[in-house]
């Protein structure tokens, strides 16, 4: 069985994933998913009601698009008859706008999402009816001369781009521009602008953790140099090439201390509780949190992050969110809190942990790519669930 911080997921933790998403939006008394109750509720009945994700606290409105980039320098590892493509949402600081609210995924990904698991019973639409904040593609608000710093965000292995939104969400209201890729075959729907939607053939393969980090690595390299290049062609503001990071959640952890670690582009990276499966060649000179859930702060829980602590010479810290299970620093957190399936390890309130997770985020960024002083600390240190470990 995969490891659920590395390449892979549990069968079963993905089956829950999505029936939490559905209890979280069945009316109280509808039923589970798959009970007689649940598919007695009809489609079209107007009590279907969606969650909302936290508000963003910065000042700043947001706006996001999609866009979609190809590589021809590289052919996919796992469909290689087709050269790489990835696919973006894209938020940032935006001008005051009466723009629509934005998708958290659109209709037909909500429907290929629901037949890859199997679900039966309920709108086809359900999870494109979670509430976001931001507004659909509103003019930029103009970026300082020296361009907004650029943070690429990574989501876990068979989760999609959109499990980050929250966090995206937050980091736009704050100033930042952010980027979150939808790795190429990795998630069950992935949408083309050709009308194509792909799903999750690594899935199948249960490829090693280093090979999908490693290609995580060169997406996200890729997808810096073309932001870089060209921010306007794809409506983001100006950006700082010298201010880019990675935050990536579970795979995308893992993929954000080798992007860091491979390519000097990157001026600072975060792992949100993902198994590290590279490292060893050559040291890590830039900063790097790493940020898990409570086991992660019991010695010998993940070796790999003792052995990326070693590799780690420049500017690093290590902390733990007592109480946190793997999904606390996702948008999933409230979802399965709501349907009581979180787990039994998992003692942290789901507002707490998406306000511990932003927080610690944003500190750590605005500490390392704005150089606002000591944040992370002082942020680790007025919450009592936060841990510091490693020293």
């Amino acid at each position: 069985m995969p490891n659920p911080r590395g390449a892979g997921r549990p069968a079963r933790l993905c089956a829950a994933l999505v029936a939490a998403l559905l209890l979280a939006l069945v009316p109280f008394g509808a039923g589970a998913p798959g009970t007689a109750a649940a598919r007695a509720v009809p489609a079209a009945d107007t009590a279907w009601t969606a969650s909302a994700l936290p508000e963003p606290t910065g000042a700043l409105p947001v706006g996001v698009r999609t866009a979609h980039l190809r590589d021809t320098s590289r052919r996919d590892p796992w469909n290689p008859g087709r050269y790489r493509e990835l696919a973006l949402s894209l938020w940032y600081p935006a001008l005051p706008s009466r723009a629509p609210r934005a998708s958290y995924v659109t209709a037909r990904e909500s429907a290929l999402i629901l037949r890859f698991h199997r679900v039966e019973g309920v709108p086809a639409d359900l999870l494109a009816r979670i509430r976001v904040h931001a507004r659909t593609a509103p003019p930029p608000l103009p970026a300082p001369a020296r361009g907004l710093p650029l943070v690429l965000l990574s989501p876990g292995f068979a989760l999609p781009r959109s499990s980050l939104t929250g966090l995206a969400e937050e980091l736009a209201s704050r100033g930042y521009a952010v980027a979150a890729v939808d790795h190429a075959y990795e998630a069950p729907a992935v949408s083309h602008p050709d009308g194509r939607v792909t799903g999750c053939l690594a899935c199948r393969r249960h490829p090693q953790g280093a090979r999908v980090a490693a290609t995580r690595a060169a997406d996200l390299r890729f997808v810096r140099e073309r932001l870089l290049r060209a921010p306007g062609a794809v409506g983001l503001p100006r950006l700082d090439p010298s201010r880019v990071a990675v935050v990536g959640h579970s795979m995308g952890g893992a993929a954000a201390f080798e992007a860091l670690r491979t390519d000097a582009g990157f001026a600072a990276a975060a792992n949100l509780d993902g198994t590290v499966h590279t490292g060893g060649r050559s040291r890590v000179d830039r900063p790097f949190l790493l940020l898990g859930a409570g086991e992660h702060g019991r010695p010998g829980a993940d070796p790999s992050w003792r052995r990326a602590w070693r590799d780690l010479s420049g500017p690093r810290r290590w902390l733990s969110v007592r109480g946190a299970g793997h999904l606390s620093f996702t948008d999933y957190a409230r979802l399965l809190e709501r349907t009581g399936t979180a787990g039994e390890e998992v003692t942290l309130g789901a507002a707490d942990a998406a306000r511990i997770t932003r927080e610690l985020v944003v500190a750590f960024l605005d500490e390392r790519l704005r150089r606002y002083g000591p944040r992370l600390g002082t942020a680790a240190r007025q919450d009592p669930e936060v841990r510091t470990h490693g020293r």
